[in-house]
């Protein structure tokens, strides 16, 4: 039987975790500006190519790139993300995964729900369900799909 190991990082024991890395080709800066004004996402880390100790190997990123994101990490609620603008070669596809939000009421729903369509695209709208008081699907305007759920609560 599997079992969490616990490690040691940066002198805080932590459980394992699972953390989403998302990968923008070239526009991660204007992903986590946007996710700062529709989530109130708090960028953690940002770290540049041209920050990086060590120089890129040949074809790491697009001619041009040197101030584009290597590696971000980022806070939504109790959540961390990663992000990188990896090559920066093209548009990225996001697709197979859908990033799941829980806002505490409603009418917070509401409002993330629309941050998160703005510029985007609207796949099933925010509405009640026999599983929730609230359940939408919306890709955002970088091709994120998220659902964001306030569950029932509880009979």
């Amino acid at each position: 039987m599997a079992h969490a190991q616990r490690i040691t990082l940066f002198q805080k024991e932590i459980a394992m975790q699972v953390q989403p890395y998302l990968f923008f080709d070239g526009r991660c800066e204007e992903a986590l500006d946007f996710y700062r004004a529709a989530l109130g996402a708090e960028v953690t880390m940002l770290m540049r190519f041209r920050e990086s100790p060590e120089p890129q190997p040949p074809g790491m990123c697009a001619p041009g790139s040197e101030d584009k994101v290597m590696h971000a990490s980022f806070r939504i609620g109790e959540t961390e993300l990663m992000a990188s603008d990896g090559r920066a070669m093209g548009q990225p596809e996001f697709k197979g995964f859908s990033l799941s939000v829980s806002p505490a009421s409603d009418d917070e729903a509401r409002k993330l729900f629309s941050a998160l369509g703005d510029g985007g695209q609207v796949q099933m709208p925010l509405d009640k369900t026999f599983f929730a008081s609230s359940f939408g699907m919306v890709a955002d305007r970088f091709g994120v799909s998220w659902m964001v759920i306030v569950p029932l609560a509880p009979a």
